[in-house]
């Protein structure tokens, strides 16, 4: 559930907006003792000016470890409503509250509650790209990063429901050989590639290496020369001897992975439409003036009922103790 506070009634607008606004924003963070964290799929603008840059993994470790008061999310509602689940005394803003999630949003708490009494002895690990609803729904939270290590701690008698994604489902069930029960979740960028395209990509591109995200479709990731997480393919073109990757993934990590590897180069695989990229239209909500204008008003700010936080904390709480 997102709640944003009403902005104080002399608010600024963008027509105030200073002229050196990362110079701006980083008064603000003195001011505020505020801490900006921000997903690889934010705009490279945000990605220079945060504090730390990551994958969801990486997001809640530094959410559940800040000493900041106020803690400012360049990324989407689950990410923020994180923050606020551990953190519940912190102010944590979200730049535009309309940041949403194809993938949280294609597992409404209702229908998730009678799909899991179908499966009263199932344990369930859902990925936390879902709402706080469905995470206090939930037994263990997990990442594309740490999905697999985690299902695989779990007991092999013991039954497992698998929420939302099914791609990332699929690629836990091949990776592990476990029989998982799928809520028919779906990203709609990971979702979003073409195999035929890819393949012709590949064909204008033989020297490149395939690297994609276990979101995706299971035609896409046949194609892959290897699958991970956003920090993990960060960390494999760095360390790969190759010089040139197709990016099977939102294509806002190829600004960290140009600053973190000159030299390689970096193609975005391409959608099934027409468009030239496949950008997350909802982390690209986020801008630097909207970024500094959450700071300026302290709003909107996110908030959770009680119950549903201390519910959601404790399968978070878990999946970082697995993940250790």
């Amino acid at each position: 559930m997102f709640t944003s506070t009403l902005p104080r009634q002399n608010h600024s607008t963008v027509a105030d907006l200073p002229t050196d606004l990362f110079a701006a924003i980083q008064a603000l963070k003195q001011e505020l003792n505020a801490v900006i964290l921000a997903h690889y799929y934010q705009d490279p603008d945000i990605q220079d000016i945060a504090d730390y840059i990551g994958d969801s993994l990486g997001l809640s470790r530094q959410a559940a470890q800040t000493n900041a008061d106020v803690i400012v999310f360049a990324g989407v509602h689950f990410m923020a409503e994180t923050a606020k689940i551990l953190n519940p005394d912190k102010l944590v803003l979200l730049p535009d509250l309309n940041a949403g999630c194809s993938l949280a949003e294609s597992c409404p708490p209702d229908a998730f509650a009678k799909f899991k009494a179908q499966y009263p002895d199932h344990l369930v690990v859902s990925y936390i790209n879902c709402t706080a609803e469905i995470k206090a729904m939930s037994d263990i939270i997990c990442t594309s990063s740490n999905a697999v290590n985690i299902v695989r701690q779990i007991p092999e008698d013991q039954p497992i429901i698998f929420a939302p994604d099914r791609n990332l489902g699929r690629y836990v069930m091949a990776e592990t050989g476990r029989d998982l029960v799928l809520w028919q979740g779906a990203c709609l960028v990971h979702e979003n590639f073409s195999e035929k395209k890819l393949v012709q990509l590949k064909i204008e591109h033989p020297e490149a290496e395939i690297i994609a995200h276990p979101e995706c479709e299971p035609p896409i990731l046949n194609h892959a020369d290897y699958i991970g997480s956003t920090t993990a393919l960060l960390n494999y073109a760095k360390k790969s001897s190759k010089s040139s990757f197709i990016i099977v993934t939102e294509p806002g990590i190829i600004h960290q992975m140009e600053k973190e590897t000159p030299g390689k180069s970096f193609i975005p695989a391409p959608p099934m439409n027409s468009c030239a990229c496949n950008e997350c239209p909802h982390m690209r909500l986020n801008t630097l003036e909207k970024l500094y204008l959450s700071m300026k008003n302290r709003s909107p700010e996110i908030t959770l009922p009680e119950d549903i936080r201390i519910a959601a904390l404790r399968p978070i709480q878990r999946m970082l103790e697995m993940s250790q």
